[in-house]
């Protein structure tokens, strides 16, 4: 007697034509979202999963190849047009939008969502000599 293992069907996932990229640069990494219209992960990296450790993730460089892996997964899926929100001061916040392109994405608009402390945070006391 021979048995039959029944797999479950795998679903299939519809890539939409257009999406929105979230870029969070900060001074450690630089971590790439791709969602649907909705807000649906449908791709994500980042500069470590790209290969690289230490202060090398902080880097420009870092987040150019993270982000154009990412971009390549998603235009070979069929996604075409991507909106991009950037947040975060780290320094791969411009080379990762220029990856998009070179990825294959089409960059529609671009903006920003950095935080900013309106007062910030109580200062130290004052110095006494």
């Amino acid at each position: 007697m021979v048995a039959t293992v029944q797999g479950k069907k795998k679903k299939e996932h519809i890539i939409p034509s257009t999406g929105r990229v979230y870029i969070k640069a900060g001074f450690n990494n630089t971590l790439i979202t791709i969602t649907d219209a909705e807000g649906g992960a449908l791709f994500s990296g980042s500069a470590g999963g790209a290969g690289f450790k230490g202060s090398r993730k902080s880097t420009p460089y870092a987040a150019t190849k993270a982000t154009e892996e990412v971009a390549r997964k998603a235009s070979a899926a069929g996604l075409k047009e991507v909106s991009v929100n950037v947040k975060g001061p780290g320094l791969g916040r411009v080379p990762a939008i220029k990856a998009l392109k070179t990825g294959g994405l089409n960059v529609i608009s671009i903006s920003d969502a950095t935080p900013i402390p309106h007062n910030g945070c109580r200062p130290k006391k004052r110095r006494r000599v």
